[in-house]
């Protein structure tokens, strides 16, 4: 399994920025501009990412104001598991942080390893931007 985290500081409390992430419509904010077709409700997405694939999610799981869990709800063309976690911070604001779980061979790991960080570090910069 390869795992990719990134980490921001949002000076919101943690239940803003969970009731935020709890709602993938507003994920459709997070998304860089490679992401196009978005469609989403409270609990499922779909979108194409430009020269690559279309991907539907859905939230498997909520822990209210700790963590959240999106899996594909199609054939992937890989398992991964996209999981938010919020923690209250000593300032009365939060840790985000984005982890995305993927079962990559060695070739696809080389070839998506950096795209999906680079997709983890966005999402939880544009988070802080938005929830400032």
């Amino acid at each position: 399994m390869t795992i990719i985290e990134s980490t921001a500081a949002v000076a919101q409390p943690v239940e803003k920025v969970y009731a935020f992430l709890a709602d993938l419509n507003n994920h459709e904010q997070l998304m860089p501009e490679n992401i196009y077709n978005w469609s989403s409700t409270e609990d499922q997405a779909s979108f194409t990412i430009q020269n690559m694939a279309k991907l539907a999610i859905r939230i498997s799981e909520r822990i209210e104001n700790k963590e959240l869990i999106a899996v594909p709800t199609e054939k992937a063309p890989f398992d991964v598991e996209l999981k938010w976690t919020v923690e209250p911070d000593a300032n009365g604001g939060t840790i985000a942080k984005h982890i995305i779980t993927a079962d990559l061979n060695m070739m696809m790991k080389m070839l998506a390893s950096g795209p999906l960080q680079k997709l983890a570090d966005y999402q939880t910069q544009k988070l802080q931007d938005t929830l400032k």
